[in-house]
């Protein structure tokens, strides 16, 4: 059975920049308790044989090519339609 100290939530709580009165310390720790027994459990289960399983539903990235499509227009063309350009680029507000 996996036990885990107030002093510990305490510190748990400063790192997460948490602040817990007693009463939730208290709480947190039984919390903690049973998170830490449920891992527990699991660690002693026998995967044997067992593949991991990273992916459930059979999807795979799809990676492509990174190349230029030329779509027959021109940068120069593309930047004529906009209201502002710079240095030949789109000018825009600046956002902070």
């Amino acid at each position: 059975m996996a036990s885990i100290s107030k002093d510990e939530v305490v510190h748990l709580a400063s790192l997460s920049n948490i602040t817990l009165t007693d009463d939730e310390v208290v709480s947190m720790q039984a919390d903690l308790e049973n998170i830490l027994n449920y891992v527990s459990q699991l660690s002693t289960l026998d995967t044997t044989g067992v593949d991991p399983t990273y992916q459930v539903n059979g999807l795979e990235n799809i990676d492509r090519a990174d190349e230029v499509i030329d779509y027959g227009v021109s940068r120069e063309q593309l930047l004529a339609t906009a209201p502002e350009q710079s240095e030949h680029q789109i000018k825009v507000p600046k956002v902070i």
